[in-house]
């Protein structure tokens, strides 16, 4: 746990009790707080007063009396579409609104770090997409190298119940921008921005605001070094705002399909290879063809985010590229789940919309896709030309006949279920094929998230096997 330094003696309200909601209460009371917690939910206030915690309605009129700052959950929104009742309420009283990752920056260096021979050090990763992948990836990198580290934020653990840290240690956190928009303080030593698509937008009142709280984490505080995605308009105008000159090496600029040239720093994935460029030269090479945890053109360019992220540690490329071999990937994230007669199975049930199904379609030959949910607005329509690789689609769950009305000339099997559509995809495929799960929709006709979707996918193919 990191103590919450700064409010010792004071009182700090905590709205939303979910998972960082109840660390970030535990870490106030270690820091010396007085925590007043607060949900909706009488089963997450239950949970809370069982660790000691006094659940405060915070709706009250005086709820803010005497009250130094309230701290909210990611999900809550303080200013678009409306802001939440009781954060309007603090932000009429003047009581300073922030998050658990405002608190985790202000609190992050503890005493003792002088005895230190390296100091710690923080890498935020943020971006629309890849970012959980590019986070997995840096920590897996450091993992390999030797190098203690430790991983939270959007990802895995909440910043704040990480352990304190150690002599040289890394600590990599993924942001969304839920995380970032709100934060007090964003002070990390490398600062990662994968790419922008829209997401969002009803949160962040447009793509601007959505940009706006991405690129906080560049600008609140200034990372020593800076990872900058440039293959959209936003990602060229965060890089030019950052870099002093184009030879300007405290900026490594990314990209997944395009030469950089002229610049003092820059990684890039072409034709399946990744180059390091530095001063006008090349300084290293990877062959990211044959590295199985990152199939396709969105995993390349998490592979050159990572790559950026860890040079920027000191970490040697020979050391890198042994570690992208041994990475796994993420469940439900072009997860190869299993292998059998020359036929891949691989999990990518986090593709929940077309976007991200058509970047799981791209990356693999022959592809038997097993595809559909809760369909959302505009169905596949928008995968059309992305379906050349698909020998035959398997189509489950609530959306499955529209699905079908929107293929085309494309072969196809309505399955409705899970079960059908992998039973029936494995006996038919052939060596050579990839069997996809990228469903394009949403879960919640069938399973409760998309998690447990991959889950029963995995499971059914392990019986497969």
């Amino acid at each position: 746990m990191i103590p919450v330094q700064g409010y010792e003696g004071r009182r700090v309200a905590v709205l939303g009790l979910g998972r960082s909601g109840l660390a970030t209460a535990r870490a106030l009371r270690a820091g010396g707080a007085e925590p007043l917690v607060w949900d909706d939910s009488p089963e997450a206030r239950d949970k809370a007063e069982a660790e000691g915690f006094m659940p405060v309605d915070l709706s009250r009129a005086d709820a803010f009396r005497n009250v130094a700052a309230l701290i909210v959950s990611p999900g809550i929104p303080h200013l678009y579409p409306q802001p939440n009742p009781i954060i309007a309420q603090a932000l009429m009283a003047g009581v300073p609104v922030d998050n658990d990752i405002g608190l985790f920056f202000r609190s992050w260096a503890m005493g003792g770090w002088e005895a230190f021979d390296q100091t710690p050090r923080v890498v935020a990763v943020t971006g629309s997409n890849g970012k959980s992948t590019t986070t997995a990836l840096v920590h897996h990198i450091l993992e390999v190298a030797g190098r203690p580290t430790q991983m939270a934020g959007n990802i895995g653990r909440g910043v704040l119940d990480l352990e304190p840290p150690v002599d040289g240690e890394v600590v990599v956190l993924e942001l969304s921008s839920y995380q970032t928009e709100l934060a007090r303080a964003l002070t990390p030593d490398i600062a990662v921005f994968t790419n922008l698509s829209p997401d969002h937008l009803d949160r962040h009142a447009g793509m601007g605001g959505y940009f706006a709280a991405k690129r906080r984490l560049f600008a609140e505080g200034g990372p020593d070094r800076a990872v900058v995605g440039v293959d959209e308009p936003e990602g060229r105008f965060l890089a030019n705002q950052l870099a002093e000159a184009p030879e300007d090496d405290r900026l490594i600029r990314i990209s997944s399909g395009q030469k950089l040239e002229g610049f003092g720093w820059t990684v890039f994935a072409r034709k399946g290879f990744l180059a390091e460029w530095r001063k006008g030269r090349q300084v290293a090479a990877i062959d990211l063809r044959a590295i199985r945890g990152l199939p396709g053109a969105h995993n390349h360019q998490n592979a050159c985010a990572a790559y950026a992220a860890a040079r920027a540690l000191g970490i040697g490329p020979k050391l890198i590229e042994q570690a992208f071999h041994s990475f796994e990937g993420l469940p439900h994230r072009s997860q190869i789940v299993g292998e059998k007669n020359g036929v891949i199975f691989v999990n990518d049930s986090k593709a929940t919309n077309v976007d991200s199904a058509a970047k799981a379609l791209q990356a693999f030959g022959r592809i038997r896709w097993i595809a559909g949910g809760l369909g959302k607005d505009g169905g596949i329509a928008a995968l059309a030309p992305h379906l050349g690789p698909v020998v035959k689609a398997y189509l489950i769950g609530h959306s499955a006949r529209d699905f079908a009305l929107q293929l085309g000339g494309t072969p196809h099997e309505i399955c409705e279920t899970m079960e059908r559509a992998v039973t029936s995809a494995a006996a038919e495929a052939e060596p050579g094929d990839v069997v996809l799960l990228a469903p394009a929709a949403a879960s919640f006709d069938q399973y409760p998230n998309f998690e447990k979707r991959g889950e029963h996918f995995t499971a059914l193919v392990r019986q497969t096997l």
